[in-house]
């Protein structure tokens, strides 16, 4: 049996068009077997059964204090984690849910085409892209660089769109490890166009596989 993903796409905040379309892609991998959810006691339950949880554009405040608990014990015993775009814009009230991704969302400029530059060749992630990728998203910044806590897969150049706002240290993509699991972030993924692209879907693929440890 393929490996299960929890997707868990909740929103109390600001919802993103693109999440059925995103449930589909990673659907339409064939590489998992992917349980939805929008539930928050579908992260109270067990979650050692799931190779990952993916927060799939999340928003605003989703868990409950026992969804807190049981996924940060399933991510410190082993477990996968892999966020995409907006969940950094997820769970502001929870300290240990920014040490887990890395950094939190705080604003973005207009959805509009531009340049990532892939800083690791190798990770499952980013290992087909070009070396620079073109892509088309919001381009997110974040309270801080997560540099040297994370190891970071792809940055954003700044002069190739309006409007960034960190500077020439604009980390988009990374991994980390937390306890004894793995985290993957991407900070793309706001349009539905995303999860037609197939190297935004290979991108996923890689990200999430390793996650899971695979």
């Amino acid at each position: 049996m393929a490996p299960r993903l929890l997707v868990f796409t909740r929103t109390t905040g600001y919802r993103h068009d693109s999440i059925p379309d995103g449930v589909a892609a990673l659907r339409g991998l064939g590489a998992f077997h992917v349980e939805h959810s929008e539930d928050p006691t579908a992260l109270e339950g067990p979650l050692d059964g799931y190779a990952a949880v993916v927060f799939l554009s999340t928003s605003g405040d989703v868990l409950t204090d026992a969804g807190r608990q049981r996924l940060a014990t399933y991510v410190e015993s082993g477990g996968g984690f892999a966020g995409v775009h907006a969940a950094a814009d997820t769970e502001y009230g929870w300290p240990y849910y920014r040490d887990l991704l890395g950094a939190r969302f705080t604003r973005h400029p207009a959805y509009q085409p531009g340049r990532a530059v892939i800083e690791d060749r190798d990770h499952p992630a980013t290992r087909h892209l070009p070396p620079v990728w073109e892509f088309t998203d919001e381009w997110y910044d974040f309270d801080a660089s997560p540099r040297g806590s994370v190891h970071v897969l792809a940055s954003a150049d700044e002069s190739s769109y309006e409007g960034g706002g960190m500077g020439e240290d604009h980390p988009l993509v990374w991994c980390r490890e937390q306890g004894a699991g793995r985290v993957f972030y991407t900070a793309l993924g706001h349009a539905p166009a995303a999860y037609a692209d197939p190297a935004f879907r290979a991108h996923l693929l890689g990200g999430i596989t390793w996650a899971t440890g695979a």
